[in-house]
């Protein structure tokens, strides 16, 4: 256990205090005394701000409760029920029309489409292939996924297999084919590229061709007529064909291409929120600590790959030769948003001068700005921020008064560090039912700094089960996401971004593709995202970044978003729609299944939540498919056995029968795990297990029906113990 540090009335974890004063200060040009007085002033002022707003989310939700089980058995009334929300305040009164004037906006955010890394920041492996995955391999994400069928002999195997090789570079060629064509011929007849002002593309006859669109080519590596790297552009992403006949691939390739590399991951969020275990102030300075290393540039990891030490580090920017003259460098990272927590949670790394653990998103938001001045002072080889701003995302805000906060927040930490306004910029998660439903108003309340509306729709189900928890039964999982009520709320999202001017100016994103092992399938449904108008989407991992973007070269987001800006505007009426089970009748075994389903998902993500502090799993589900699980996946599964509880569809001794054998199913699946704590047939030992029960059956009483309270606890719990 860390030692404390008094400083004013501040009492600090003495890890993180020696981080901030040692390590993050020096090279900000902010003295420390300053830092801590400021910072103690706004906890002093908007602490009580914020807990205020906590209650009233109480306060709203029990009226809510009420209203529910005042007319249960009748039938819902849509007019009266809006006409409720909107007499105490749950639904706000929409303002007149309005744009956005959010300005010093990143390219990759206001003008690039394409997709976005969601990393947890304590996990310094991931954090670095993540801020590098602005560059993918096509060749490697093909070859190593299911995009490319294993039929008729090309198993990925061991070893290099020619016959998947040869399905993977005639995929990529249909894809240049697309994205840049040649003038009637395709790129699979190029024996040669040279360039010529133009690019010259010469076939076996020795007939020369060049592109249809002269205007693709932008640079080149190497000598114009042996280019070892053509660098192209299209819908305005880049693509970098790279030749070298002397590889194992460029070898058996007609025009010597060993890969295609292209522009993936162009925003990444790292993320000390919903994917990360970070309970103290350990794990807050753990945290800050990676941040501070990609804001200097300075994080590496080390690691063992086949018995060779590597070390990971940022990856250079990429020069070329331009095609006009000169030179021509562009980023060779993502470009890195930080997401901080949102309004609930305190955490005990600072106590005030009360006692009183402090709230975690006022300590995020001073001290991931404090870091983030590293890269607006140059003091990274690497530069970030290109319009010197520091974006932060900002989560699981409810309603407009709740972004006003956020915004207050952030203009006393710019006062704070000497920053002019709006320097720090937030991205807006729309994922609460209040904020979905007050959308327009809550962009509204941060119209200088809005960068980004992001349609959480995990997130989003468990505050729809919990907010509407006395309503009646929900429907069974899978069935939520395709009534009336989430078509809308995502069809919103686009419109009232649109209508409030953040096309070119701010990112209109979509959710996460949730089996990192099925990409086949994510090829067939995530081109959704841009065909829906959205200029960013979440992915899993690099690999999936590289083959999402090949979407964004399918389909002009720019062109989408002019088409939609004409269409009717989703209706919220259809968005305060409550997806409940209705007349619709569960056998019991449609039951037992749901409850199956649940009870392994909660168990295989709490048990290494809290015995492991891994915010982010990929966890077997009950057929054994790896899902990416966080916070907002746990709420869901456990706020729906809540509601179902709550209305009798199932009884507790039931789910805890459930729990108990589902728990000997998810010890099966972590067997090779050697740092696992089996949870059968001790139960009462176990603190994972306990805190899975929490959740479930105390998940009415949650606040929002969040899980971290109960993941904290436990997890603090845990680590007093050790």
């Amino acid at each position: 256990m860390s030692n404390r540090i008094q400083q004013g009335s501040l009492n600090i974890d003495s890890t993180l205090y020696a981080l901030v004063n040692d390590e993050i200060i020096p090279g900000t040009d902010i003295k420390s005394e300053d830092f801590w007085q400021s910072f103690e002033i706004i906890l002093n002022d908007l602490a009580p701000k914020n807990k205020a707003l906590l209650a009233k989310r109480d306060d709203l939700q029990l009226q809510i409760d009420v209203w529910h089980q005042e007319r249960a058995g009748q039938a819902l009334d849509p007019a009266e029920y809006k006409s409720f929300l909107q007499d105490i305040g749950y639904l706000v009164p929409e303002g007149e029309d309005f744009q956005v004037s959010t300005a010093n906006v990143e390219p990759e955010i206001a003008t690039q489409a394409g997709p976005q890394l969601v990393v947890p920041i304590m996990n310094a492996r991931f954090a670095l292939n993540a801020a590098n995955a602005r560059w993918g391999s096509l060749y490697d994400a093909l070859y190593g996924t299911d995009v490319i069928s294993e039929e008729n002999g090309a198993e990925k195997g061991g070893s290099f297999n020619p016959a998947r090789g040869a399905k993977v570079v005639r995929f990529a060629r249909e894809f240049l084919d697309n994205a840049a064509p040649l003038n009637g011929v395709s790129h699979k007849d190029v024996a040669s590229y040279s360039i010529n002002n133009t690019l010259i593309a010469t076939l076996d006859d020795g007939e020369q061709v060049t592109l249809m669109d002269a205007a693709q080519l932008i640079g080149y590596q190497g000598q114009a007529n042996e280019p070892t790297a053509i660098l192209l552009k299209h819908n305005n992403l880049h693509i970098e064909i790279q030749i070298d006949p002397n590889t194992p691939v460029g070898q058996l390739d007609a025009a010597g291409i060993k890969d295609i590399v292209v522009e993936a991951a162009l925003t990444t969020i790292m993320d000390c929120e919903d994917s990360v275990a970070a309970v103290d102030g350990e794990d807050k300075a753990l945290a800050y600590k990676n941040w501070l290393g990609l804001m200097k540039g300075d994080l590496q990891e080390t690691l063992e790959k086949n018995g060779k030490t590597l070390v990971r580090r940022l990856n250079a920017d990429r020069h070329y030769t331009s095609i006009t003259g000169g030179e021509l460098s562009l980023k060779g990272r993502s470009m890195l948003f930080i997401r901080n927590v949102g309004h609930l949670m305190t955490n005990p790394a600072i106590l005030d001068g009360n006692g009183e653990e402090v709230p975690e998103g006022i300590m995020d938001a001073m001290i991931t700005s404090l870091i983030a001045m590293h890269d607006l002072n140059g003091n990274s080889p690497f530069q970030n921020s290109t319009a010197n701003s520091i974006n932060i995302v900002k989560p699981k805000m409810h309603g407009p008064e709740e972004v006003a906060f956020t915004s207050e927040l952030f203009s006393r930490v710019e006062d704070a560090l000497g920053l002019a306004r709006n320097t720090i910029k937030v991205g807006i998660m729309d994922e609460e039912r209040r904020t979905s439903v007050n959308l327009k108003e809550c962009i509204r309340a941060a119209k200088e700094r809005v960068v980004f509306i992001n349609t959480g729709f995990l997130d989003r189900t468990g505050d729809e089960i919990h907010t509407s928890m006395e309503a009646g039964p929900f429907a069974p999982k899978t069935q939520l996401k395709t009534m009336t009520w989430i078509g809308a709320y995502e069809d919103q999202n686009v419109d009232l971004g649109l209508a409030c001017g953040l096309q070119g100016k701010a990112q209109i994103g979509k959710g996460m593709w949730p089996e990192p092992d099925n990409m086949a399938k994510m090829m067939d449904a995530k081109i959704g995202h841009p065909q829906a108008g959205a200029n960013t989407a979440w992915v899993p991992s690099p690999t999936a970044a590289t083959l999402h973007a090949l979407h964004y070269h399918q389909v002009s987001v720019p062109s989408r978003q002019i088409e939609l800006r004409n269409r009717v505007r989703a209706n919220v009426d259809d968005i305060l729609t409550i997806p409940l089970l209705g007349d619709q009748k569960l056998t019991a075994d449609d039951i037992q299944k749901e409850l199956d389903n649940n009870t392994q998902g909660i168990l295989g993500y709490v048990v290494r939540w809290v015995d492991q502090g891994v915010g982010c799993s990929k966890v077997p589900d009950i057929n054994d498919v790896g899902l990416m699980e966080d916070r907002a996946t746990l709420r869901i599964s456990s706020q729906h056995i809540a509601n179902w509880l709550r209305h009798e569809i199932c009884t507790k001794e039931q789910v805890m029968e459930t729990m108990k054998r589902m728990a000997a199913v998810v010890d099966k699946q972590n067997a090779a795990d050697p740092l696992y704590r089996n949870m059968a047939p001790n139960f009462d030992s176990s603190i994972a297990f306990s805190a899975a029960c929490q959740l479930v059956f105390e998940g009415c009483a949650q606040p929002s029906g969040y899980t971290e309270p109960v993941l904290h606890a436990m997890r603090l719990k845990l680590k007093a113990q050790q």
